[in-house]
């Protein structure tokens, strides 16, 4: 097996999803739909495209509903079978069939570092994806395949990158670096949402392809921003010792963990469906009037 192929995705799954309550008071955020499919399910399904076939949900207590997701559900398809719907219990089995799903527990909120560094094991000595499940990139070429591809061609971690307005830096991890191609560049700095100054408006989103050395890296890390152990750091580190590529991807991205961007994501998939598009631009053309 060449250390260039992904073979595994690691998703955090861990949040309490505050930002969306009561929703999520007993439906975790990560199963909230994009139309009808939960958003874990689009991170899931772009994992598979970039070539993945182990995802690694990282989870807390009360988020078994994820994992059952991704199960076979018997009984429904038993259901859909009787009652005549055999396409749609395809399309149920289908979800079961699309990885091979595991999941860890992160017990304590100890930040999206600790998050990661609870695959470790699971993961071994193999480069691997990180995905975030509130970013939602709708990209021609799915933004985890560009990323692979961008690893595979410099041998070093790669991190997806996106131009933000100034105003909103201090939401991200912000990269500055030397530019490789109009798309690629060498990092030489990260910072963790900064509260002023920040090196440039490439702000990190969440995508990643990581080598092993991360976790050596996060295990000893020190809390930082918000007391938490954050990616970031880390990163900062695996950039100064062994080089990082940041990849300014390809794609429309929504933040499906913010209500505006959820709503957006939600309206934007609405009009790529056959079956919506024409009637539901018809009613938002009366609306917005």
């Amino acid at each position: 097996m060449s250390s260039s192929v992904i073979r595994k995705a690691v998703i955090p799954a861990a949040g309490l999803g505050t930002r969306f309550l009561p929703a999520t008071k007993a439906v975790p955020k990560e199963l909230l739909p994009i139309v009808d499919i939960p958003t874990i399910q689009y991170i899931v399904a772009e994992a598979v495209a970039a070539g993945v076939r182990d995802v690694i949900l990282i989870c807390a207590r009360g988020k078994d509903s994820i994992v059952d997701h991704f199960d076979i559900a018997k009984e429904l398809e038993a259901h859909l079978e009787r009652t005549g719907k055999l396409e749609l219990r395809d399309q149920m089995r289908a979800i079961a069939k699309m990885a091979n799903v595991v999941t860890v527990r992160q017990q304590e909120p100890l930040g999206l570092g600790h998050a990661v560094l609870c695959a470790k094991d699971l993961v071994g000595d193999e480069p691997f994806a990180v995905m975030l499940g509130d970013d939602i990139i709708d990209a021609e070429v799915p933004a985890t395949r560009q990323l692979t591809d961008c690893y595979r061609r410099t041998g070093m971690g790669t991190i997806a990158l996106m131009e933000v307005p100034v105003a909103e830096t201090g939401s991200y991890g912000i990269a500055a670096g030397t530019p490789v191609d109009d798309r690629t560049l060498r990092i030489d700095k990260l910072v963790e949402k900064p509260r002023k100054d920040p090196p440039s408006h490439l702000a990190v989103i969440g995508r990643y392809v990581l080598p092993p050395r991360v976790f050596e890296i996060l295990e000893k890390q020190p809390p930082g921003v918000g007391g938490e152990i954050q990616l970031t750091d880390a990163l900062a580190v695996l950039a100064r010792e062994e080089g990082l590529m940041g990849y300014r991807f390809e794609g429309q991205r929504y933040d499906a963990g913010d209500r505006l961007g959820y709503l957006k994501a939600n309206v934007a998939y609405a009009l790529k469906r056959p079956d919506l598009a024409g009637p539901f631009r018809a009613w938002l053309s009366e609306v917005v009037k």
